[in-house]
């Protein structure tokens, strides 16, 4: 992100006012101005380039807002070192995180393999967990993602 971009993210105050009443001017260090117009754009500006991040692991994603999904295509005889690929890849993007005022939340992770029933069963016999930000998760037989629910067998 540039400097210009960044400043505008830094050193910035807040109050709430309602009719007459104003609360006391906080400073804050760093963050994008919540309800405000320009916020959305503020924090897409903001949080964009970690996608730069997850590219360079050769890890396709997609972004909404403050959700990241990442997507790994494996095969049955290529899991384990597919599975590395995703924690490097994870774990590089915690540090992002860290190094850029956010926090990433493994508990509000999940992993899910998609896949055939045989090829499946061929890998949740020695696949049970993912580590995402050096936190193992458990692989989910579903998840809802933005509303939809999928499982592992789509």
């Amino acid at each position: 992100m540039n400097d210009t971009a960044l400043s505008w993210l830094r050193d910035r105050t807040q109050f709430v006012k309602l009719g007459q009443h104003q609360s006391p001017v906080v400073e804050l260090d760093v963050g994008i101005p919540h309800g405000s117009v320009l916020g959305p754009l503020f924090f897409t500006v903001y949080y964009s380039p970690v996608a730069d991040v997850i590219v360079s692991h050769g890890v396709q994603h997609h972004q909404y807002a403050d959700n990241t999904q990442l997507r790994l295509a494996m095969q049955a005889d290529n899991t384990s070192d597919r599975l590395s690929v995703l924690a490097a890849c994870t774990t590089d993007v915690r540090q992002w995180y860290m190094q850029n005022g956010l926090q990433l939340n493994p508990d509000k992770s999940e992993a899910l393999m998609i896949s055939t029933t045989n090829q499946l069963h061929t890998v949740s016999s020695t696949v049970t967990s993912v580590s995402v930000a050096v936190v193992a998760l458990p692989v989910a037989d579903q998840m809802k993602v933005l509303g939809v629910v999928l499982d592992n067998k789509l």
